[in-house]
């Protein structure tokens, strides 16, 4: 059973109340029994967190969203756009509908249609210092140099790289959702300092040098 309604809420509300507590999930989903098929029957946890809710917020009945204003793609509504983009390129899509008062549905529909824009992410590089041009400039001297008296010696350079693995596994919590009525404050122990394997890998003509540590 994954959702409940109100006249079910209330069915365990009443029962749980009945049998005296704290102490009453387990009573309370054995008088269920004989209201629901074995397959069809509200489980412990979620009767425990339908009290958890009802404790918490004093209703059974779920929140309702207001219904969101729709805007209309008008001249004057995409022209607002256009110049609000032109003051902050950089904004998200939801905080400037908000300023502008505008649907995001509409916002997008007006950035993406009627302007031809498109979001773009940045790009992270590597920050170069003053002295970092005259060291390149250095190296492109040194390595022609070599070439020219050494007609192999790109077959002598070394691309290399490495990267971390955490032995015991990685949680991205980003990427992790748990669909809930409630919220069942699911934890994760991880160490303070969990075992990592090194590899290091690089390419060259003569083939694939790999490391471990």
């Amino acid at each position: 059973m994954n959702r409940l309604t109100p006249e079910q809420r209330f069915q365990i509300v009443q029962f749980y109340f009945e049998n005296n507590g704290s102490l009453s999930v387990r009573n309370t989903y054995r008088a269920l029994r004989s209201f629901y098929r074995r397959q069809n029957r509200p489980s412990e946890q979620l009767i425990r967190l339908t009290m958890g809710r009802f404790r918490t917020t004093f209703t059974l009945i779920d929140n309702s969203h207001p219904q969101r204003r729709r805007t209309v793609c008008t001249e004057e509504a995409i022209a607002t756009v256009e110049r609000s983009i032109e003051e902050d390129p950089n904004e998200s899509i939801r905080h400037r509908a908000q300023e502008l008062d505008q649907c995001p549905s509409t916002l997008w529909k007006i950035l993406r249609k009627d302007l031809g824009l498109r979001a773009y992410k940045i790009q992270l590089v590597l920050e170069l210092k003053p002295n970092d041009h005259q060291a390149r400039r250095r190296f492109v001297e040194w390595a022609q140099n070599e070439i020219a008296a050494v007609p192999d010696f790109h077959k002598r350079i070394l691309f290399s790289d490495e990267a971390h693995f955490w032995l015991n596994g990685y949680v991205n919590k980003q990427s992790c959702r748990i669909w809930s009525e409630a919220n069942p404050q699911v934890y994760v122990e991880t160490p303070l300092h969990p075992e990592t394997l090194t590899v290091w890998c690089a390419l060259w003509a003569g083939g694939i040098l790999l490391q471990k540590r």
